[in-house]
């Protein structure tokens, strides 16, 4: 590789800073197809969202209800035709995975409330004002898009 190929003259080049493999190869457009199928089915999905007025709860809720409704007529067809019911995994929730969540949240519940209670007692000046800080650029941000527009493009910026 020469120079060319390196980001701000670093040893590592662009494409190994960004993992190497499939996704570095997505965003440095080099499997231009790949790339360019997944911007726009992404502008479709939002076109979509937008012009429809779903949200995804709503979209979410209606998928959901579309499945319920088919595997209750598919269940009650079947005992009507002789039929096998329809193949449905055990759906079971472990009472070790239920305390292992109850641990997890309740132990970030108790910080978040701990640190609550610092700041609004005045024990931490800094943490108060960044707290107050971000909830302010939050707000700013919140008045200038939708839910929507922000998750996608906070996902975005998570995968990069």
């Amino acid at each position: 590789m020469g120079s060319s190929d390196r980001l701000f003259n670093r040893q590592r080049s662009l494409h190994e800073i960004l993992g190497g493999g499939q996704v570095a190869d997505l965003i440095l457009w080099r499997r231009k197809n790949l790339t360019v199928g997944i911007l726009l089915v992404t502008l479709a999905v939002w076109v979509v969202f937008e012009r429809s007025g779903y949200t995804l709860l709503s979209l979410v809720s209606n998928v959901l209800l579309l499945l319920i409704v088919i595997l209750f007529l598919w269940a009650k067809s079947a005992a009507i035709l002789n039929r096998p019911a329809p193949p449905l995994p055990q759906l079971h929730l472990s009472e070790e995975m239920a305390n292992e969540v109850k641990t997890f949240i309740r132990t970030r519940v108790n910080d978040l409330l701990s640190v609550s209670q610092d700041i609004a007692l005045g024990k931490d000046s800094r943490l108060f004002l960044k707290v107050a800080a971000y909830l302010w650029i939050i707000s700013i941000i919140g008045g200038l898009t939708d839910f929507l527009t922000l998750a996608y493009t906070s996902k975005f910026l998570s995968i990069m």
